[in-house]
């Protein structure tokens, strides 16, 4: 089958594109490298320069679905410019959704993200929970999911939205090299090679263990094989939501601690004042992706996903 990737040359959208060619399955990078890497698009992936919004220069009824991670993510940027985020992601997939009603394309997987639910009320988080995202970006992708749930009522498309948490591991060729740099792995790491003296570590009196924020922590490589699930559950006329993540946390300083583990090298830490918004426990119930795609996520373990992003992170090292 042929499938378009939006945004597949960025970190989980090459991994979701290597998965779906191993699986046989043709497939067409669409990326206007505005944020990803040429040299990240999968050898094998037919590559199209390009942005969303002209997507129906290429969707025709030859594709079984569009799996869409073609977005602007960045929480700090999205609160100074908001009107990047609504044109970006909201305008963006519009018009790839008007591309794919014109082409006859019926099937989405949506890229989208626990940002959505803002500051939770219980934990683990459930789909059911309220939404009331605290940044633009969460709030864009929550527009985007009521967006798909309209058009899978009006229109007939069968559509998976997956609510990612903390997303980290590398998989072959495939790792974050995001810039700049947000994810507290990919930042500890660079701490490790010497990039970075220390690691901030954002309020250390939060109500957990060892008073540091609590993540859910899930390797790409289990996101990915979740979107070939989604991909065959879509069913026409149904938007399906779904958490992904491991329902089980770790916290800042677990995570900086089992860097030094894998590494061997000290890190330094530097404690500084709580971010606003920053909830202090994140978890995901990820029971509706169990129950509803299958999905068996099977390399939860924190270490394994820190070797694999270390692995990447010395090889980028070495390639520059």
């Amino acid at each position: 089958m042929k499938y378009l990737v939006t945004g597949g040359a960025g970190y989980v959208g090459s991994v979701v594109a290597q998965h779906l060619l191993e699986a046989g399955h043709e497939v067409v990078v669409l990326d206007n490298l505005s944020t990803g890497f040429r040299e990240g698009v999968p050898s094998g992936a037919t590559f199209v320069e390009g942005d969303i919004r002209d997507a129906a220069k290429w969707l025709d009824s030859s594709f079984e679905a569009v799996l869409h991670f073609a977005a602007s993510s960045q929480v700090g940027e999205s609160v100074v410019k908001p009107e990047k985020y609504w044109d970006n992601n909201v305008g963006g997939t519009m018009a790839l959704l008007g591309a794919m009603r014109e082409a006859g394309v019926r099937k989405l997987v949506f890229s989208s993200t626990a940002a959505t639910y803002g500051e939770p009320k219980e934990v683990p988080i459930v789909e059911t929970a309220e939404t009331a995202p605290t940044n633009p970006y969460g709030a864009t992708k929550l527009a985007v999911d009521h967006m798909i749930t309209g058009e899978a009522a009006a229109h007939g498309l069968g559509a998976v939205s997956l609510r990612y948490f903390n997303v980290a591991g590398a998989y072959g060729a495939h790792g974050e090299r995001h810039d700049p740099e947000s994810h507290l792995i990919p930042l500890v790491l660079q701490v490790a090679q010497g990039r970075r003296e220390a690691i901030s570590v954002y309020g250390d009196d939060y109500p957990t263990p060892d008073g540091t924020c609590i993540r859910d922590y899930i390797h790409v490589a289990d996101l990915a094989e979740a979107h070939l699930l989604a991909v065959r559950h879509a069913t026409p006329g149904e938007h399906l939501i779904c958490n992904l993540g491991n329902g089980e946390g770790f916290s800042v300083r677990q995570v900086i601690e089992t860097v030094r583990e894998v590494t061997g090298h000290p890190i330094p830490e530097v404690v500084a004042p709580r971010r606003g918004g920053d909830p202090a426990v994140l978890v995901a119930s990820a029971r509706a992706a169990r129950e509803k795609l299958g999905w068996n996520p099977s390399r939860a373990d924190l270490a394994g996903i820190v070797a694999d992003a270390w692995e990447f992170a010395q090889k980028i090292a070495r390639e520059q």
